[in-house]
């Protein structure tokens, strides 16, 4: 049995723009109907959704019958020891793609890209597991490590501060904008859409592009998103399945319950 190949990150190697969809709702259920729209990719979040390492391996396994959809996983936590055993974890559920938050500084990215590899090039740990297909890749351990792709998150003043350097780090392949804690960093908490916060993230995407790595955001706003794509943003999510999910509803009730109050629906940048 061969490694897969992780399509992911061979399409922002070759500069070809990738569209996902938030997944954050925990269940295999909604992950398949997300994944049977057609998305290049899914994100399953660890971060800010109660996914635990059983609900992810479900909509893992899911999500080998969509093979056109690359599932990523948002770790926890991806630097210090506590970061590099969520990596390890999540690598093991047999995860190639990684989107790890809050990354200030480059040594911070290059502790992520030790703890996704394989000694001699990192630090990850050996062992058997669905990774490996339960050891029906006999070679897994030495292949392994070229198949993964790592993606960190842009999300405060400091990392901005230091985006250059953060791209340089071998083996980040791509760097995320994460728009409301950038805001919040920024001083604009909540203000997704300052024109401030717009125009630094419009920068930040310009350097990310110069530096030679792929830039990626989530926006729930069409038009936004267009936009992001158009400037040379390659890995863009363009909704979340709780906040579709909200706005159906919402119309829903409006339009058979006379608008009756039932709080707003919104966009998000997480």
């Amino acid at each position: 049995m061969q490694n897969p190949i992780n399509h992911f990150k061979q399409a922002l190697a070759n500069k070809q723009t990738q569209i996902g969809f938030w997944q954050g709702m925990v269940g295999a259920l909604s992950a398949e109907v997300c994944a049977g729209a057609g998305f290049d990719w899914l994100l399953i979040d660890g971060e800010h959704s109660p996914n635990d390492l059983q609900t992810l391996m479900h909509q893992l396994h899911v999500l080998t019958g969509y093979p056109k959809t690359t599932p990523i996983l948002r770790v926890p936590h991806g630097y210090g020891d506590a970061g590099a055993a969520n990596i390890k974890q999540y690598l093991d559920l047999g995860a190639q793609t990684l989107l790890v938050p809050m990354i200030d500084t480059p040594e911070q990215a290059a502790h992520v890209v030790s703890a996704t590899r394989y000694p001699p090039e990192g630090i990850r740990g050996v062992a058997g597991g669905r990774a490996s297909r339960w050891g029906r890749i006999a070679d897994y351990a030495k292949v392994a490590n070229e198949q993964i792709c790592v993606l960190v998150q842009c999300e405060s003043a400091t990392s901005l501060a230091n985006l250059e350097a953060i791209c340089a780090v071998e083996g980040v392949d791509g760097v995320f904008i994460g728009p409301s804690d950038l805001a919040a960093s920024l001083g604009y908490i909540g203000q997704l859409q300052h024109p401030e916060v717009l125009r630094i993230i419009d920068d930040a995407i310009s350097r990310i592009t110069k530096a030679g790595k792929a830039a990626g955001i989530l926006t729930a706003d069409e038009k936004l998103a267009q936009h992001y794509i158009d400037i040379g943003t390659l890995f863009v999510a363009v909704g979340l399945d709780s906040n579709i999910l909200l706005r159906g509803t919402k119309a829903l009730v409006d339009k058979f319950m006379g608008g009756k109050p039932t709080g707003t629906a919104s966009g998000s940048g997480y």
